[in-house]
């Protein structure tokens, strides 16, 4: 009874989880425009300034939950998102927006990596199977003929690691803790150091009105709901696997492109989408069958603190 329970849980969590990829993807084409038009770190401090407002009453409701130890685990959860998105936005304005897509999807080999190096725990042969297949994936969906290294590419290399960084402390730190908290603590670190980023590099000019839309909808969907979900899944899954759904976000972002931007996919891109969900898919079947031996307890943790 108590497998088939943390097996309810598992599926639960990918579910979650791939909603929130879902939720990142279709966001793509909104910030693009916002971002045209309004300064991306100013946007940034907005839109998680937005998410802590959304979340500091159900925080507040928590309080009781909290412990002393929250504060520094959720402002270091969120320096290393800040890291992730600071090092994409410089980033890409050196390299293309493919490329830097391929090589932020490469959190999903760091992610395995980082858990080996600090906690000696290696990934299973379907889990590393289904990294490989997804990889593929996000070649075929990203890369172009242009295989050179500039310092761009060194930069997003960086938000790589940051994110990897984000996923596997997550995976070390949700569990036991009220996620409402954690969530709240790691979006107003984003935002406040987006604000001190922003206030160094000349300001917040004023905000049109489409930066304004599109920071409300980013800020409670896109931030708010889906890091408090991300949280809140990460007690029940493992960090590489949370790495490996996240590679399924730029074949929403295509989707949507498709459906809403009138975009067009070439065969090669859908090929590298469907790779992408083989590769979820096939990591899901590795995770199911390793439960009994291994149980729920996240990638990230320690086995101490599982």
């Amino acid at each position: 009874m108590r497998a088939s329970q943390a097996s309810t849980r598992r599926l639960a969590a990918d579910l979650a989880l791939l909603l929130v990829t879902a939720i990142w993807g279709s966001t793509f084409v909104l910030v693009k425009d916002a971002v045209a038009q309004y300064p991306v770190l100013p946007f940034l401090a907005l839109r998680f300034a937005v998410a802590a407002v959304a979340l500091a009453p159900a925080a507040w409701r928590a309080r009781g939950r909290l412990c002393r130890s929250d504060l520094p685990a959720g402002m270091t959860a969120g320096a290393l998102l800040f890291a992730g998105y600071a090092f994409q936005t410089f980033g890409l304005q050196e390299t293309s927006a493919s490329k830097a897509g391929f090589i932020t999807g490469l959190s999903v080999v760091l992610v395995p990596l980082l858990v080996a190096l600090l906690w000696r725990r290696l990934p299973t042969w379907g889990a590393l199977a289904g990294t490989g297949l997804a990889t593929l994936g996000l070649a075929l969906l990203s890369l172009n003929a242009d295989w050179s290294v500039g310092r761009g590419d060194l930069l997003v290399l960086g938000c790589a690691f940051s994110f990897a960084g984000h996923i596997t402390a997550l995976g070390a730190l949700s569990p036991g803790r009220d996620a409402r908290i954690l969530t709240l603590v790691q979006v107003t670190t984003v935002a406040g150091l987006s604000a001190a980023a922003s206030l160094l590099g000349g300001g917040f000019p004023e905000v049109p009105g489409p930066a304004w839309g599109a920071a409300l909808f980013t800020g409670l969907a896109a931030t708010a709901l889906a890091f408090f979900i991300q949280t809140a899944a990460q007690q029940f899954t493992t960090a590489g696997h949370t790495a490996l759904i996240f590679t399924a976000e730029p074949v929403f972002a295509a989707l949507f492109g498709v459906l809403v931007a009138g975009e067009r996919l070439a065969p090669r891109g859908w090929l590298g989408s469907a790779a992408i969900l083989g590769g979820v898919i096939l990591g899901a079947l590795a995770q199911g069958a390793e439960a009994p031996a291994r149980g729920a307890a996240p990638a990230g943790a320690s086995p101490e603190s599982g």
